[in-house]
């Protein structure tokens, strides 16, 4: 089954910016292979479900093993046989906004 995930994950109690935190879960998103979409509030993620578990998984221990409190949101669109989600769900809008619709 294909799905997109959005994922936001972050250490909770660390001061100062965020960013040196979450380019490690980026770094990880980003070896994996999968397509990826990185976003101002998250980062999304396109493959089979296993597959992008995994990554969310790696995630989470890359920031787990630093961390004794991280902050996670996953959101999850599956859909058979879905191919390119990350660009076709995009362009579909786009499209209805730029023809007036």
């Amino acid at each position: 089954m294909s799905v997109i995930a959005e994922i936001s994950i972050f250490p909770m109690g660390v001061e100062g910016s965020l960013a040196p935190y979450v380019a490690k879960a980026v770094r990880v998103i980003r070896d994996s292979g999968l397509s990826h979409q990185l976003g101002p509030m998250g980062t999304c993620i396109e493959g089979e479900w296993h597959e992008v578990m995994a990554v969310v998984d790696q995630c989470y221990q890359v920031l787990a093993a630093d961390h004794d409190r991280l902050y996670m949101t996953l959101k999850v669109d599956s859909r058979a046989g879905r191919e390119n989600g990350l660009h076709t769900k995009t362009a579909s809008v786009e499209s209805q906004f730029w023809s007036g619709r």
